[in-house]
């Protein structure tokens, strides 16, 4: 069979991408090079074995079903209502007015540059420069230009990324069409942030599922409304393009607005294997990025684009969009552009060079924009180059006072507001729905069952009148933990087990100490004289209290510590959520876990299970509590009155906070929360009294 010309494109690409990848015949193993990228302790290897699984369990299902176009379509319209949630916009903001203002006006080479500032909502300025031909005759095509991180600063005053881009925006307008470059959130002349998560610990961006692409990309779509507004545009032929993460931005707006009849994203989108495994996550920040509620790999946005023309350009050394993860992207969003029967609307453009905006790349992106936009096939002749100074593109001479832009992130998402139930079925219904909500948008990356095969191990050991166990198990595959068990000697079926969820200080200054101890973790080394008074204080706490008690630490703490790193912390986190879970999700389930393990022991299936924990660790335990059976009691301490303050988990304010789980719980099981402001739990104690619980089932110590 002869193979269209796209084909061969496609397979050629396709084995230069895997040469790429294995590095050729002379490369290391690549599993030793993937585990380096987190660390080299056993514990940081099992994660980058964790990564790796799940990523490629993601990347390949990712399009997999879609055999035929009736099926696309289908798909289409849910992936393009999931794509506005993950950005944070659904329900969609309304179109206020924009308030556009030019605030001065140049003449140039054959081109009009206009300062301009419009608002995408009130408050939320866009300032961006409007190139526009000097002579035109009609309405012509127009190309919105969303910047990279380019950012021009002199003498502390801030120009915005605009002003470096401006080459763009100027051959555009030479060479007859309108072209609105935009300042980003971050790097425009009003700083507002896009590293909540990579730089400042701003880890409830997750809860609130904001991000900053959510911003840039509806920064984008009244760009449009802006653009279809001037009396120069045809606004029907709109086309976007950018680089790095202006690329990034492109895609999210040729993905949710079909407005685009053209796009040249550069350098701006890669597969999820090269973020999650190979690393290229820990050189972007948080607007390259949506939150991946519903796990996808990123062909799924560039798909969203056919059957639209779309070229997708980079260079073959960019570190942080390597070329086999841009090849990956355009291998599975063709099967797509086939479908529609128009592979010619899908290109690849490859350059030599490093993550930089050459000329090479910008010759290819106006060659597209003549062909699809102005069916002009002539060559370029005309360089891309500056004319002006920052001053004269600066929109702004005082910045305005009622500008959000700084702290968009805490107003862009809606917080949800609960309401206090009115009577019992009301507050089934909102429990349910509240479970329901958790499980779809905060909890998806959960597994429906433990998709290890590795069984239980039960090693036991008596000293000194107890019983020490050691149950190993696997939470999932590539996360094996432990529980460490405690009980009296004589005591076969302890009325009562205690499972303690300790926080890393908790383990480093107490059960450190005591691992030895337990069956499977001997060592020559005897205990210390602060592990002797410690393993004293737990065996007549044991023996006077009849109880049995099991410690255990989730994935990421205690024995399963990794890369202490701050910054390798801060990107293992990172990748849970680019995964669409986060680390205390999954520590939930790890507590889930070992419930399970626990209650399938013969010596504890009848005994009442009580869960304690401390700070993160004790909301930890309330949520796990919420999807597993016969928890008589929680004892929390020092819980964070917020997921503002407490632990990330994806969208989860959107509907609820911890006042309301905790309410939740408290339907089902004994809750003492103690260190605690009654005032911050005014919700939690309001819904106790509807629900006419006694002083037992809710209480709270300051």
């Amino acid at each position: 069979m002869t193979q269209k010309p796209h084909q061969i494109l496609v397979l050629a690409l396709t084995l230069i991408a895997l040469l790429i990848q294995t590095g050729g015949s002379q490369a290391a193993n690549p599993v030793q090079d993937r585990r380096k990228v987190i660390g080299t302790t056993a514990a940081d290897e099992r994660l980058s074995d964790y990564f790796h699984h799940h990523t490629m369990r993601l990347a390949n299902r990712s399009l997999k079903n879609i055999k035929d176009l009736k099926t696309w379509e289908q798909k289409r319209v849910q992936y393009r209502k999931q794509l506005f949630e993950m950005l944070g916009l659904s329900p969609l903001p309304p179109k206020t007015d924009l308030k556009p203002e030019i605030t001065n006006s140049l003449t140039s080479d054959g081109f009009i540059v206009e300062n301009i500032t419009f608002q995408s909502r009130p408050g939320l300025y866009v300032t961006g420069n409007l190139y526009r031909p000097l002579k035109q005759e009609g309405k012509v095509p127009a190309i919105l230009y969303v910047c990279g991180h380019g950012g021009v600063k002199k003498n502390g005053i801030i120009y915005g990324n605009k002003v470096h881009y401006q080459h763009h925006g100027e051959w555009f307008a030479r060479n007859g069409y309108v072209c609105l470059t935009i300042d980003t959130l971050q790097l425009g002349e009003i700083e507002g942030l896009h590293h909540g998560t990579y730089r400042e610990g701003m880890w409830w961006w997750l809860s609130r599922g904001y991000t900053p692409a959510g911003v840039e990309a509806w920064n984008c779509i009244r760009a449009l409304d802006y653009l279809q507004s001037r009396p120069e545009v045809d606004g029907g032929k709109l086309g976007v393009t950018g680089r790095s993460g202006g690329g990034a931005y492109s895609w999210w707006i040729a993905a949710l607005d079909e407005r685009i009849k053209a796009a040249v994203p550069v350098a701006g989108i890669t597969n999820l294997k090269n973020h999650v495994i190979d690393g290229a996550v820990e050189g972007h920040c948080d607007c390259m990025f949506m939150v991946n509620t519903y796990q996808w790999d990123y062909a799924q946005v560039a798909a969203l684009v056919a059957p639209r023309p779309l070229l997708i350009s980079n260079t073959d050394k960019d570190s942080i969009f390597p070329l086999d993860g841009v090849v990956d992207v355009y291998n599975k969003t063709m099967k797509i552009y086939e479908l529609y029967g128009v592979p010619e609307n899908l290109g690849l453009q490859i350059t030599e060079g490093p993550h930089k905006d050459t000329q090479e790349l910008r010759i290819h992106a106006f060659r597209w924009f003549n062909h699809f936009l102005k069916g002009d096939d002539s060559l370029i002749e005309m360089a891309a180059t500056k004319f002006h100074t920052p001053e004269e593109l600066k929109v702004f001479k005082t910045l305005p006072e009622d500008q959000k832009n700084a702290k968009i992130q805490e107003t862009f998402v809606k917080q949800a507001k609960a309401k206090v139930p009115e009577d019992s079925a009301q507050w089934h219904q909102m429990r349910e729905q509240w479970k329901d909500q958790l499980m779809k948008k905060s909890f998806r990356g959960w597994l429906k069952k433990n998709d290890s095969k590795t069984k239980t191990k039960i090693e036991t050991a008596t000293r000194d009148g107890l019983t020490l166990q050691t149950i190993s198990f696997d939470s999932q595959k590539h996360v094996p933990l432990k529980l460490f068990v405690v009980m009296p000697e004589t005591t076969k079926m302890p009325q009562q087990v205690e499972l303690a969820v300790l926080n890393q200080s908790e383990w480093d200054t107490w059960l450190k100490e005591l691992a030895s101890v337990f069956p499977g973790m001997e060592s020559t080394t005897p205990l210390s004289a602060q592990g002797e008074k410690l393993f004293q204080e737990l065996r007549k706490n044991v023996l006077e209290n009849q109880t049995a008690i099991a410690y255990f630490t989730p994935r990421g703490v205690g024995l399963d510590a990794w890369n202490p790193a701050e910054r390798k912390q801060t990107q293992i986190r990172r990748r849970f959520y680019l995964l669409g879970q986060s680390l205390e999700g999954m520590q939930i389930w790890d507590v889930r876990r070992a419930i399970q393990e626990l209650q399938a022991q013969p010596e504890f299936s009848k005994s009442d299970l009580r869960l304690t924990g401390t700070g993160q660790a004790a909301a930890v335990c309330l949520y796990a509590s919420l999807f597993e059976k016969n928890i008589s009691e929680l004892d929390l301490t020092g819980m964070p009155a917020s997921h503002q303050n407490g632990p990330a988990l994806l969208n989860v304010l959107r509907f609820l906070d911890l006042p309301q789980a905790l309410a939740m719980a408290a339907s089902r099981s004994r809750v003492k929360l103690n260190q605690a402001n009654p005032k911050d739990w005014a919700y939690t104690s309001q819904v106790g009294q509807k629900m006419g619980w006694d002083e037992k089932q809710l209480q709270i110590r300051k």
